[in-house]
């Protein structure tokens, strides 16, 4: 709580970029909790600041860092598919959702499906590939964001001091 309290005075800054464009950022934390389920952080922004945003310990167990990513962005994408809906219907032109991962495994089974799984993937259920068609249609993009960029970082782990100053928080 003192945590919050001394973000109190902070600013909240939102800013649309000319394009009208979401992006996403999506983060697991795999295996963290006392039962060994994961933590995933989502963020949606249109520019600059965070229109939403979520964090949640996932109600399943995962075999790896993956498919924890993987699930993640699953139970996000009804989400981005509403936002990008919405914005369709408000007379946004539509361009392929960005959604921003930095798990390199996650993104290749997230544009590939089955046809990029290994030994170590093929338990996954295929509901978790529901993303595959949405890319496969260009309307949703995967981009590749190195962990120290990843702005759902901060919603799935214990504040970084860097981290935290590099996107500009401070306590």
């Amino acid at each position: 709580m003192k945590y919050l309290q001394a973000t109190q005075d902070l600013p909240l800054t939102l800013e649309a970029d000319a394009v009208g464009q979401a992006g996403w950022w999506v983060d697991a934390s795999f295996g963290i909790h006392h039962d060994m389920k994961s933590h995933t952080g989502e963020i949606m922004s249109l520019g600059k600041g965070a229109l939403y945003a979520t964090s949640r310990r996932k109600r399943l167990n995962t075999r790896s860092s993956t498919e924890a990513e993987l699930v993640g962005i699953n139970d996000v994408l009804s989400q981005v598919l509403w936002t990008r809906y919405f914005m369709e219907s408000q007379g946004y032109p539509l361009h392929p959702t960005k959604l921003y991962q930095d798990n390199m495994s996650t993104i290749l089974l997230g544009k590939n499906s089955k046809a990029s799984s290994s030994k170590c993937t093929w338990h996954i259920d295929i509901r978790y590939f529901f993303i595959t068609d949405w890319v496969a249609n260009k309307e949703i993009e995967i981009i590749y964001c190195p962990t120290g960029d990843m702005l759902a970082d901060l919603l799935t782990k214990q504040l970084q001091g860097s981290l935290s100053k590099n996107l500009g928080i401070t306590f």
